[in-house]
């Protein structure tokens, strides 16, 4: 059974990332997968995350009527990132979680880096035919090993150089593939426990309240001043991911050369 304390940490993870999802159009998947794996661990915050993240996403991909040119445009990637995180969850299952637990965070100190600090990225052009399926593979295998999709997908789909409105739908409908990957891959190799699943359809209700507060305060608030705060504080997450990932691991070292 799930302490009172792990429900608390999951309601205050799932508002703080709706709402986060609610003024920006994205994080949820980041903000969530991060504060619960830094408190809960990996697998169990992959898990946690995904219904949440797959209905969030569904709403996010059938708004804006760009439903048809954004499947065409990403359909090679998308197929690419589904087997690429099927690969990569068999080695999930046999890998160490402190390992994972800092790959995901360097993942996401690289994503809110990039964003914080460089210019924008050129757009593929006259190579997005073959760049989107190496993109939708890396970033697949990076989603079936940590659950997270933003490295380098997002950062390639800002590059494409889409509307704003398109940019948003397109991030919904990847989203929700990779989602759907994630969980036939998890649930393929015996990682989608029922307590587990059940927790995750109740995270549903905090979600979709941050995303309403977060379209509140998306009126009130800057975007780009929001924006800036938000990848601050997503990097300094994932440092702190890293570092609780590499002091675990030394002392797993120190233990197994002292006995």
């Amino acid at each position: 059974m799930w302490s009172p304390e792990t429900l608390i940490i999951i309601t205050v993870t799932f508002i703080l990332a709706g709402t986060v999802k609610g003024v920006i159009g994205l994080g949820l998947p980041s903000v969530s997968l991060a504060l619960l794996t830094a408190t809960l661990g990996l697998k169990d915050a992959m898990t946690i995350m995904l219904i949440p993240t797959f209905c969030t996403n569904i709403m996010q991909g059938i708004v804006g009527g760009h439903f048809k040119f954004v499947t065409k445009k990403f359909a090679t990637l998308m197929i690419a990132a589904f087997f690429g995180t099927w690969f990569a969850a068999s080695i999930l299952v046999k890998s160490e979680a402190a390992l994972l637990s800092g790959l995901l965070g360097l993942s996401i100190c690289s994503y809110a880096s990039v964003s914080l600090f460089t210019p924008q990225i050129p757009p593929p052009g006259k190579h997005e035919a073959w760049l989107s399926p190496v993109v939708g593979v890396f970033s697949g295998f990076l989603t079936g090993l940590t659950g997270s999709f933003i490295m380098p997908g997002v950062i390639y789909l800002q590059a494409v150089g889409l509307q704003r409105d398109v940019l948003i739908q397109a991030m919904g409908v990847v989203f929700t593939l990779a989602t759907i990957g994630l969980a036939v891959a998890l649930g393929g190799h015996g990682l989608l426990p029922r307590e587990t699943v059940m927790l995750s359809t109740a995270a549903l209700v905090p979600a979709f309240a941050g995303m309403w507060l977060g379209q509140k305060i998306r009126k009130r608030i800057p975007e780009p001043q929001f924006r800036r705060v938000f990848f601050i504080g997503l990097l300094i997450l994932g440092l702190y991911i890293i570092l609780r990932a590499v002091l675990r691991e030394e002392v797993r070292f120190f233990f197994e050369q002292l006995f």
